[in-house]
């Protein structure tokens, strides 16, 4: 029987992680918050009320994406289709949570579990150098569980911010470099668009970057642009004290006022997402500033890059990884958001 796991659960996890696992096994303590407190659910397969494995699940909020975040057999009942049944189990708790896709990664060593996966219909979508506690590496599975669904996408290359306000930047290297592969994707760049286009302050710290500054900032180095914005009033500036507000303005002000001197269309109006894929399906790729409350729970604004779209869906990369949510690139790579949710999400232009 396969059911939710619950605390009561605990002892008998551990000792089934701790059979499996050489390196980078869960604690007590990382079960109960997996258990009572993170957006997951751990399947628990059980006969005679005995726990012999179990599977744990990650959702991301605000997207279609889930997580296969571990999934462990007791080694005295492998080989009965126990772990077989747990993916199984879990890929139907993934649709019941309306997700599109299921992923995970997988010690590269780890033949067993790699013949389960691709006998399952999971397609290998990258390896991870040094992922594991041993160096290993690791290889990304992911598995469609809506195969209807038939993505447009472009092979964006992913680079991840370094720093908490460098978003902005490092959307817009994705950008270029799916355009021009020959551009490189380092922290030196990183920095140094973000010097450019910065806005100067937000709520506290450094500032983060908009449209008009990222606009000059891909400009300069030879890329056609065009840009949406919703008004033309100045940006983010009922985030920061008043003595900064009149700095921003005059900041905005001279960026577009070069964009005025420059063939770059400025159109003062939200854009939809058909819009948005009709200029993907004529080349463009899409760098869109959201509201990350849908996703993180927190209103900042935070820039993602496009990478596709099908009948539902939009999909895009995310260059930010929530670690301290046991977040991975796998959870932030094309992923996948209802069309309707991304447009309220788009709320900056």
């Amino acid at each position: 029987m396969i059911r939710p796991a619950t605390p009561a659960d605990l002892a008998e996890l551990v000792r089934i992680e701790n059979a499996s696992f050489q390196t980078d096994r869960f604690s007590r303590r990382n079960f109960r918050y997996l258990l009572t407190q993170a957006n997951a659910c751990t399947l628990a397969e059980t006969d005679n009320g005995s726990l012999r494995g179990y599977a744990m699940l990650l959702f991301n909020t605000g997207t279609s994406l889930a997580r296969l975040y571990s999934y462990a057999v007791d080694p005295a009942f492998r080989g009965r289709g126990i772990g077989e049944a747990l993916v199984a189990a879990a890929e139907q708790e993934a649709l019941a949570h309306d997700c599109i896709a299921l992923r995970l990664e997988v010690r590269r060593d780890n033949r067993a579990s790699i013949r389960l996966f691709e006998k399952n219909g999971y397609r290998a979508i990258g390896t991870v150098e040094d992922y594991y506690e041993d160096h290993m590496d690791a290889v990304r599975y992911e598995k469609s569980l809506a195969p209807h669904l038939e993505p447009d996408m472009v092979r964006v290359p992913y680079y991840e911010q370094t720093l908490d306000f460098t978003c902005g930047p490092s959307a817009l290297l994705m950008a270029m470099k799916t355009l021009q592969p020959q551009i490189g994707m380092d922290r030196r760049e990183e920095l140094r668009i973000w010097r450019e286009s910065t806005t100067i302050y937000m709520t506290s710290g450094h500032g983060g970057c908009g449209p008009y500054g990222l606009a000059l900032s891909a400009w300069h180095r030879g890329f056609d642009v065009e840009i949406y914005v919703n008004d033309k009033g100045a940006l983010f500036i009922d985030s920061v004290r008043s003595e900064k507000k009149e700095v921003m303005r005059l900041v905005q002000e001279d960026f577009v006022e070069e964009l005025k001197g420059l063939p770059v269309k400025l159109n003062y109006r939200p854009i939809k997402v058909a819009e948005l894929q009709e200029k993907f399906e004529q080349g463009g790729i899409p760098i869109v500033l959201i509201s990350s409350y849908r996703i993180y729970r927190e209103k900042f604004p935070h820039w993602v890059v496009v990478t596709g779209f099908d009948d539902k869906y939009i999909y895009v990369h995310d260059p930010f990884v929530d670690t301290d949510m046991q977040k991975t690139q796998t959870d932030v790579i094309n992923m996948p958001i209802l069309k309707r949710d991304f447009e309220r999400m788009a709320r900056y232009g």
